[in-house]
């Protein structure tokens, strides 16, 4: 398969580190797990009912000490807020309110920290979970996360795929992924069968291309499998039933585009199209795939 991408990582500009806290607790009388990304103003939640486990993204803003998530709800309204007053990422609880902003009923929040995402240098731990916003009907997700001394940041490691309201395994699968801030798993029907399917953020190269893993799922199994679709940026075109790959190179100076199909869940190419920038047209244009090489 053609690929133009660099193999330099840009950590720095793609992944959200240093920030990411796992809370248990309570909303009211009801237990809650709750994992929290705060960069400097801006922050990003996920949490849910341990009685239900339907994950709930609240996005935010830190002002000074005080922090603030907004829950929207399946129209893109703010439904509830969660502040936090005084909130500092080292204390080992924190507490706030939750506010229904319809009926304006309010419940008291107390967390206590249950583990942080630290990276760094001679630092490590094993198999550390968090909740990932996109689930099933019937189950969600949690990605394993696990940092060795080796390894300046840590790796997503497996994935569990869990039943929602008892938390019974599903299936366990291992991974080697890059952490990608708390949107790692994303759920789209991969091999155009009418199944929902997953996939999990893998490594981000030079420029815009990112890499994931996809899963699909076996009627016959009811599990996952690796579908060992490779190539950068796909996107999964429902109507048309095709896999397109879009490649950048050279600082935006190259661009290569490949269409394919699925034949028994492996990708057969169809198409690739070269796009070179051209100086006196000031755009890119298209020339013979050896350009491109």
């Amino acid at each position: 398969m053609f690929k133009l991408f660099s193999t330099i990582l840009l950590l720095t500009s793609t992944i959200v580190l240093n920030g990411q806290i796992n809370y248990k607790g309570y909303i009211g009388k009801y237990p809650v797990e709750l994992v929290a990304d705060v960069v400097f103003k801006e922050a990003t939640a996920i949490y849910a009912y341990q009685k239900f486990d339907d994950p709930i993204v609240a996005n935010g803003i830190r002002h000074k000490d005080t922090l603030i998530l907004f829950e929207k709800n399946e129209f893109g309204d703010t439904s509830a807020t969660l502040t936090f007053l005084k909130f500092d990422e080292k204390n080992q609880s924190i507490s706030g309110t939750w506010k229904n902003l319809k009926t304006k009923k309010e419940l008291p929040i107390k967390l206590d920290k249950e583990f942080e995402l630290v990276d760094g240098d001679n630092v490590e731990w094993p198999d550390r979970e968090i909740i990932q916003q996109v689930s099933y009907n019937n189950y969600y997700f949690k990605l394993v996360i696990s940092k060795t001394k080796d390894s300046y940041y840590p790796r997503v490691t497996g994935v569990k795929i869990l039943q929602k309201k008892t938390d019974s395994l599903i299936q366990f699968i291992k991974t080697d992924c890059q952490l990608f801030g708390l949107d790692n798993i994303e759920v789209d029907d991969y091999n155009f069968d009418g199944i929902k399917d997953f996939s999990v953020f893998e490594q981000s190269y030079a420029g815009s291309n990112t890499s994931r893993v996809y899963f699909l799922y076996d009627r016959i199994t009811k599990e996952f499998f690796d579908s060992k679709f490779e190539g950068v940026s796909l996107e999964f075109n429902q109507k048309t039933k095709r896999i397109i790959e879009h490649n950048e190179c050279c600082a935006g100076t190259i661009h290569t585009t490949a269409t394919y199909k699925l034949v028994n869940n492996k990708m057969v190419l169809i198409e690739q199209h070269c796009f070179v920038w051209n100086e006196k047209k000031q755009d890119l244009v298209e020339r013979p795939m050896k350009d491109c090489q």
